[in-house]
């Protein structure tokens, strides 16, 4: 009986000193992260963008985006700030409305890559044999494609099969995350090998754990800075593809407003040369946004990731 009740003191002082030490440690990494100016400089702006993205068009007089041929191509000016396109409406407003699109389609895909490429990956480190070289066979054959022709090719499909605009938003978060999680899977594999080996690992196959806790509880949250600096910084390529895609035409179309199919209004000469306003602001928003979103996706890495040293 003494036994039994000691033996229990001592599994409550261990998880009473774990959980100390586990949020003291992330609390390490935050404070790390604040002494960081850099990136917190990329996770302020990333802020505003989500902020002005989201709630600007609420206040804008323009969110109706009604044509109005009376004022088409207008110059900057007090009443329209960045001008207005070649259909009369307010370019400002459109740029904040594109941002909402191009922002949800890079995080969402981004989530959705995540959560397959994490699965997969820990599903084939922890089970090896035949299950393990059908995902890396298949993620191997996904990676031999470079990602931009897959991307056109379903693009391509799309506009062939005339999926209609508003749903070809939510069909190119999926592509993206078709062509993303390959990369992440195989990552993820060679982490579980390590971490499948260590000794907490062989201490929950003695306790004779199921398989699902031990991937869910025990292998997967350890991977977890991994996965956060993965994710981070994966959102800044999804943006740029999608940016590619809708400016070729393969992506999101008009009249559904992303960054990249603004950028493809100004399509000819006399709109590059006479009308910069119409291309300028979703060409730095791009290009912002993701220097942003990689500054502070490196500041997390060295925050997170013990391995890196400046």
């Amino acid at each position: 009986m003494s036994s039994i009740s000691g033996s229990v003191t001592k599994t409550e002082a261990h998880q009473a000193a774990v959980t100390p030490v586990r949020s003291s440690l992330w609390r390490q990494a935050l404070h790390r992260l604040l002494k960081n100016k850099l990136a917190m400089s990329g996770l302020i702006f990333i802020v505003f963008m989500l902020v002005a993205c989201f709630a600007g068009p609420l206040f804008s007089p323009y969110a109706d985006n009604k044509i109005n041929p009376a004022n088409m191509n207008a110059a900057p000016s007090l009443k329209h700030w960045l001008g207005t396109d070649m259909l009369g409406r307010d370019v400002l407003t459109r740029l904040l409305q594109a941002g909402r699109i191009s922002l949800t389609v890079g995080i969402a895909s981004m989530c959705i890559s995540v959560i397959i490429g994490s699965v997969l990956g820990a599903v084939a480190a922890y089970y090896r044999g035949i299950v393990d070289q059908v995902i890396m066979r298949v993620a191997d054959l996904l990676l031999t494609i470079p990602g931009l022709p897959i991307l056109f090719i379903m693009g391509a499909l799309l506009s062939e099969w005339k999926i209609p605009s508003e749903y070809r938003m939510y069909i190119v978060m999926l592509m993206l995350s078709f062509i993303g999680w390959p990369g992440l899977a195989r990552l993820v594999r060679s982490q579980m090998l390590s971490i499948r080996e260590r000794e907490f690992m062989q201490a929950a196959i003695v306790l004779g754990l199921n398989d699902r806790r031990k991937l869910f509880n025990h292998m997967i949250p350890n991977i977890v800075p991994l996965l956060i600096v993965v994710a981070t910084l994966s959102i800044g390529g999804a943006i740029l593809s999608e940016s590619v895609l809708s400016f070729f035409g393969l992506g999101v179309m008009p009249p559904t407003p992303t960054w990249g199919n603004m950028i493809d209004a100004a399509n000819n000469l006399i709109d590059f040369e006479k009308h910069p306003w119409l291309w300028i602001p979703p060409g730095v928003a791009i290009f912002t946004t993701v220097i942003a979103i990689n500054i502070f996706g490196d500041g997390l890495r060295d925050v997170l990731d013990p391995k890196q040293k400046r």
